[in-house]
């Protein structure tokens, strides 16, 4: 009989947290879970430790493969491999609370079959020893259920994000397969192409506000070494190209409700100006290095993009049309940068007076 959870855990470099990940599993008073550990190539003792948990638990099942700086692949490969009926991603430098796969459980159950199951997370930074935020995407108020356009604009509205971190939801696995969702190979930051199209896709998204999960920030993780102008641009390039596509071919679906074209174009647009154009960025990063990054991005071509602006107000339409000519006329690209110098300060401006 399929296990009720597949819970995913992608491993490399976790040496001195993995034991405990796999501990918080270990002491849940719910048992009927498996554990799709993904090993990479670690300058660690993690694989060591992982074999040793799977040689002692038949719920742990192992695969390893070289190492990539990334997630990936080992959550696609823990998708593919499932068995169970819902899908947890844990990170193995994190943890899960103290019976929470029973209160999950017991909330599922209670109305069983959404796609998604959103949750809440709570934030341990290393650095201060400190729990510092719970985070929750919808109203704590909320009990009802939504459809995916919904959840979407609800989730703008109350947290102001529209990629929820993976961690913080509870999947069908069907769903995720019948969707053909995936993480991009080598990609980093995989919650900002995937949540949005998952979150998106889903037919009923039921919010349990369970604060299952602690996300712990330390200094040596990908999300907290990687600071600094540039550190994410090819990663951001692939991440808006995919998104952009993703626009352009549900969009064009009936009953598409356009309120998600204004969220995801805002959203979106301000990401690409501030990577690529923002005077910071335009000092610290070579032209070089942004016109390659960008060409990335439009290396499909514009089409999608302008299905994108034509949407969006007219200021920042303006504005995508000078992104368009920094990538195209080379003798244009002093001019756009300057273009965004004057964009960056208007709006800093148009902000510190809404302070007043």
């Amino acid at each position: 009989m399929n296990p009720f959870f597949s819970i995913i855990v992608p491993c490399c470099d976790v040496e001195p947290y993995v034991r405990a990940c796999f501990d918080s599993v270990l002491s849940q008073t719910f048992g009927d879970w498996e554990i799709l550990a993904g090993v990479e190539e670690s300058k660690d003792r993690t694989e060591e430790i992982v074999r040793e948990y799977a040689a002692k638990d038949p719920r742990f099942r192992v695969f390893s493969g070289p190492r990539t700086g990334s997630c990936s692949v080992s959550r696609n490969t823990g998708i593919d491999n499932a068995q169970g009926e819902y899908i947890i991603f844990l990170d193995g430098d994190d943890t899960i609370t103290e019976g929470s796969l029973q209160r999950l459980h017991d909330k599922i159950a209670a109305r069983p079959g959404a796609d998604l199951y959103p949750c809440a997370i709570q934030v341990h930074n290393e650095l201060t020893g400190k729990d510092e935020e719970l985070r929750d995407n919808y109203p704590r108020d909320f009990n009802g259920e939504l459809n995916g356009s919904d959840a979407t604009i609800v989730t703008e509205r109350y947290s102001g994000e529209v990629c929820p971190m993976l961690q913080l939801t509870v999947f069908r696995r069907q769903f995720l397969v019948e969707n053909e969702l995936r993480c991009i190979h080598g990609l980093r930051r995989q919650d900002s192409e995937f949540s949005p199209q998952a979150l998106y896709l889903a037919k009923r998204v039921v919010p349990l506000h369970e604060p299952f999960y602690v996300y712990r920030i330390r200094p040596n993780a990908v999300g907290s070494s990687a600071r600094g102008h540039g550190n994410f641009h090819s990663d951001w390039a692939i991440i808006i190209r995919s998104l952009l596509a993703f626009h352009a071919k549900v969009s064009a679906e009936p009953g598409f409700d356009s309120r998600l074209s204004t969220i995801w174009g805002t959203k979106w647009t301000r990401l690409m100006f501030y990577f690529w154009f923002n005077p910071a960025n335009v000092h610290a990063i070579p032209r070089r290095r942004r016109i390659a990054t960008l060409q990335t991005l439009f290396a499909n071509g514009f089409a999608d993009f302008d299905v994108l602006l034509r949407i969006l107000p007219r200021s920042r339409r303006i504005a995508g049309w000078w992104v368009q000519a920094f990538v195209r006329h080379p003798a244009m690209r002093a001019a756009a940068e300057l273009f965004f110098k004057a964009y960056f300060l208007l709006a800093a401006r148009s902000r510190a007076g809404g302070r007043k």
